[in-house]
Parts: C-alpha cells; sequence; structure tokens
C-alpha cells in the first residue's frame, strides 16, 4: 500500500460511505488525538523533529483498540534521557475523523503510517505481535535518526509491554495443550477486567480450537454437504471453515441456517454466528455485510 502527498482539496474531502456508526462507548485513546487541523499545523511540522506514528483505527474494532493500548504502552517507555519521549504518537479515529481518513485513503482499520519529515510511510495493517511491533518502532526510529530526525534508541531503554498475569498463564496452559486451563485463565482475566478486547479474542479462539481440535474436517464438510438442513453438522462446518481462513463462507453458511431454521435451532444457529462474528475485526468487510444479512434475515 502507497500513499499520496495530502491532496489540495483536503478541507473539502468527502466522508467515507464504509464506515457506518461507531460503537457508543467511550474508549480513552493514548496520545494525541489527531484532526483535521492538528494535522497540519501540529503533526506533520512535529514530524521534522521527531519520528511520528499514525494509528488509524476505530472503535468498532478490537485489533484496532488492541493496537492503541500496545502502542501506548510503548510510547509512555520509550524516553529519552532528557525525559521526553522518543516519537509521537498520533491517534486517527476513522469513524469520527472521516475527512482526514478519506485524505489518508484508508480502506481498513487499523493501520499504522510513520511520518519522517512530512513524509508518510505505511508501517503496517491489522494487528502483528508485541515483539514484531516493538522491531518496527525501533527500526523506524533508528532510521529516522540516521536521517537527523529524533534521536535512536538504546537498548536499555527499550521496554517490552508487560503481559497480563492471566494471559501468561494461558499461554502457557496452551503451550501444554490444556486448552481447558487455558480457557480458565482466559475467563478469569474477563472476570477480573470485563470487556478487555484481548481477553475476549482469547477466550473466543481458545473455545474455537476446542470445538474444532477432534474434527476431520474433510469428513465434516462431506456431511455438512449431503445434510444441509441438520444444524449440528452445520455449526461444526462453520467452524471449520472460520479456522480455515475462510470467514465468507462460514457466515454465508450460518446466515442460511437462520433463516431456515426456527424455534430453538433458530436461536442455536443465530448465537453460534454471534460467536463466530467475535473471532473477526468488526471492521472486516465480510463481517459488516454478514452483521446486515443476519439483521434482515432475523427482521
Amino acid at each position: 500500500m502507497s500513499l499520496p502527498p495530502l491532496p489540495k482539496n483536503f478541507a473539502s474531502a468527502v466522508d467515507l460511505s464504509s464506515l457506518g456508526k461507531p460503537a457508543p462507548e467511550a474508549i480513552a485513546t493514548p496520545g494525541i488525538e489527531v484532526n483535521q487541523g492538528n494535522l497540519i499545523s501540529e503533526i506533520l511540522p512535529a514530524s521534522n523533529q521527531k519520528v511520528v506514528i499514525l494509528i488509524c483505527w476505530s472503535p468498532r474494532s478490537t485489533q484496532a483498540v488492541s493496537l492503541l493500548e500496545i502502542m501506548g504502552k510503548y510510547q509512555a517507555a520509550d524516553v529519552l534521557e532528557n525525559g521526553e519521549p522518543a516519537w509521537i504518537l498520533g491517534t486517527v479515529n476513522v469513524d469520527v475523523e472521516t475527512q482526514v481518513a478519506q485524505a489518508l485513503q484508508i480502506q481498513s482499520v487499523p493501520i499504522a503510517i510513520a511520518i519522517i519529515q512530512e513524509q508518510m510511510v505505511p508501517l503496517f495493517e491489522a494487528v502483528p505481535t508485541p515483539e514484531q511491533i516493538r522491531l518496527v518502532i525501533d527500526k523506524v526510529i533508528g532510521l529516522a535518526a540516521e536521517r537527523g530526525v529524533g534521536q535512536a534508541l538504546e537498548k536499555s531503554e527499550v521496554i517490552e509491554t508487560p503481559m497480563e498475569p492471566e494471559e501468561i498463564a494461558a499461554m502457557e496452559a496452551l503451550e501444554k495443550s490444556d486448552l481447558a486451563g487455558a480457557k480458565a485463565q482466559y475467563e478469569k482475566w474477563l472476570a477480573r477486567k470485563p470487556g478487555d478486547a484481548l481477553a475476549k479474542l482469547g477466550l473466543a479462539q481458545t473455545e474455537l480450537i476446542i470445538r474444532v481440535k477432534d474434527l476431520d474436517p474433510n469428513e465434516v464438510m462431506t456431511l455438512a454437504g449431503a445434510n444441509p438442513n441438520e444444524v449440528t453438522i452445520q455449526l461444526k462446518a462453520a467452524d471449520v471453515e472460520i479456522a480455515s481462513g475462510l470467514n465468507k463462507e462460514a457466515f454465508t453458511r450460518m446466515i442460511r441456517l437462520v433463516k431456515i431454521s426456527e424455534g430453538d435451532e433458530k436461536k442455536i444457529a443465530r448465537e453460534h454466528l454471534l460467536q463466530l462474528f467475535s473471532l473477526v475485526d468488526p471492521a472486516d468487510p465480510d463481517l459488516i455485510s454478514a452483521r446486515k444479512e443476519l439483521a434482515s434475515a432475523l427482521y
């Protein structure tokens, strides 16, 4: 992906038509909230002295919210000897700052963009691991310092983002193939921090692994083809598809099941589909489309 310079008609950029409504709950964001005005007057000029990293995000995306938390921790940890932050973190809520998102030609979130001497360079989309993010930040800061922008971090200044204790325990359990133990740890994490995006995602992923670990994918898909109206086998087939990255296929299968089912079976199909939704980035186009189809099927 390449990013163009800001257009001359930036002030009259049109809203993104694909963004939908933002989530109702307020989310505390680290760094500087970037808008149309301060991007031009503050953020771009500041990039001549320090690296600026923009995170384009949406409250609808659990991945984006998780990335904000990670980036906030890293920026807080990256402090120079004089006490100043080594780099500037900016955040663009694409649901609110639609003109900025349009000007930057943002197609999906989250996406990270570095600004160095008023030049924009895409860093990554989606959410890499914290370790990969750390390497990217260090590399960008180092390269910018070579060009006379900012100051490279010393090794001793680099601090890893601390993991939650339940997260550590869950990862250890997964390494031992103790899925029940991992599930229990994610549930414990959510009990302590209700709504935590990483905990919710970890729990949903672990539950999916538990459901598919003993399935034969070929057998499941064959049975699903032969029994298109059998709820139990269709749920298994959708799990197999989600686990294989076939999100659209899984959603289509489950929405069809919701449409043809009645009573308890319809409720089971709907609830299972919502579980599958939780495994996919809320900003994913296939998920957005599937949510609309589900609403039509129900109402």
